[in-house]
């Protein structure tokens, strides 16, 4: 079994070949495809962590879809002094679906 863990627009998602991820926006190539950061490989019982042994390892994904997360009310009230304020927030996001581990 072959797995990595890549890092996703600030966060890590564990993923194998075929894995759907939502993750921040990320900016694909012309053929729709984006390459992800190894932070972690584990082939079968061998586990490499070293970060020159991972500049050689490649995670390919092909983007799916560009979509914006669910709507957040950021809201702020002060007591006695009149001051609120109200803003809305939309994550931009791009759902990807891992091709290779190589």
């Amino acid at each position: 079994m072959v797995y990595a863990v890549v890092r996703a627009g600030g966060r890590q998602e564990k993923v194998e070949v075929g894995t759907i991820v939502t993750m921040d926006r990320v900016t694909a190539d012309k053929d729709g495809n984006v390459e992800l950061a190894a932070v972690l490989l584990v082939d079968g019982d061998k586990i490499t962590s070293d970060a020159k042994s991972l500049a050689k390892v490649k995670v390919t994904a092909e983007v799916l879809e560009n979509l914006r997360g669910p709507k957040i009310v950021i809201q702020k009230f002060k007591n006695k002094t009149g001051y609120k304020k109200r803003q809305g927030h939309r994550q931009e996001l791009t759902r990807v679906k891992v091709t290779g581990i190589k």
